[in-house]
């Protein structure tokens, strides 16, 4: 498996460790609708977490969340959609990312930024 995949898979696994230790639910990893996927979706507090994962070796030329573009947004917000429409769910959704990146130590560290982006940005 290639470098960035293994990031991409650690990444997920911290992010999910950090949700569930934050009081999260974890609902689903990797829902998959047609050729879109959320990472994560997570329930608290009553409302549905949609959660994209971004990981990055260094920040040198991009922000991992800066990698979440108005296609990436477009395809998020179709899986989540089509979840809350096949389970049935009619909570508040609300679309957050979670940014891994190493220090300079290699530990990696998160930055759960929620509210990141409105299902409207997709349009």
């Amino acid at each position: 498996m290639a470098d960035h995949n293994e990031l991409g898979k650690e990444a997920e696994n911290l992010a999910a460790d950090y949700l569930i230790k934050n009081g999260y639910k974890i609902l689903v990893r990797n829902f998959r609708f047609k050729k879109n996927e959320v990472d994560i979706i997570a329930e608290k507090d009553n409302q549905i977490i949609v959660v994209e994962v971004k990981a990055r070796s260094t920040d040198f030329f991009i922000l991992p969340q800066e990698a979440v573009t108005k296609g990436k947004i477009k395809s998020i917000v179709s899986a989540a959609n089509h979840f809350m429409e096949e389970f049935n769910k009619n909570q508040e959704v609300r679309f957050d990312i979670i940014s891994v990146l190493p220090d300079e130590k290699r530990n990696l560290n998160i930055e759960h930024i929620e509210n990141a982006f409105e299902a409207f940005d997709a349009n």
